[in-house]
């Protein structure tokens, strides 16, 4: 985890914010995501709820599943900061390219644990690290608003502390179950 006193101030990460371009309409951004929005339509009927967690300004995941009748709360502390979003339960959390960003993960994923219905899942995508990786080559490390970086171990000490009943990491698509 980055220390602290190297975080940037909130203006400067809502403006490195701005700078992504998070095009909908965007087909390489929709397949990048489409991990997520796959395994929604494969494990979750229509009727299910779901929160697009840090949606950020072009939440392409939920409008995708939009596009399949799936109804996605939008949240996002700098874009859509609906704070009525974190009062309802979800049958799932979309969290892609998110959770690199929690400045205080414990609260976050205590937070997200909470949102879920029993049987929910939560849905991420980041970029893991790994020893084969050359840290000083990685370029995900180089993103300053990117301020926690995980591996598969730390993802399963997430699942035990938060008592999350399982987690599935795979290449592309991370996957806690409620």
């Amino acid at each position: 985890m980055l220390l602290p006193e190297y975080f940037i101030s909130p203006a400067k990460e809502k403006q490195r914010y701005e700078e992504h371009n998070n095009d909908v309409t965007d087909k390489r951004y929709q397949d990048f995501v489409s991990p997520i929005t796959s395994a929604v339509i494969n494990e979750f009927p229509e009727t299910a709820m779901g929160l697009d967690y840090g949606c950020g300004t072009g939440p392409v995941a939920a409008s995708e599943l939009g596009k399949k009748n799936y109804q996605i709360i939008l949240y996002d502390p700098y874009f859509r900061n609906d704070r009525e979003a974190l009062t309802k339960l979800y049958d799932f959390i979309i969290c892609c390219e998110v959770m690199e960003h929690f400045q205080e993960p414990a609260k976050e994923f205590r937070k997200l644990f909470g949102l879920l219905k029993p049987g929910g899942k939560l849905y991420c995508k980041t970029a893991l690290y790994s020893p084969e990786i050359d840290f000083e080559k990685w370029y995900y490390k180089n993103d300053p608003t990117h301020v926690f970086l995980y591996t598969k171990k730390s993802l399963e000490i997430i699942r035990e502390l938060f008592r999350f009943s399982d987690v599935e990491i795979g290449p592309d698509l991370i996957v806690f179950r409620k």
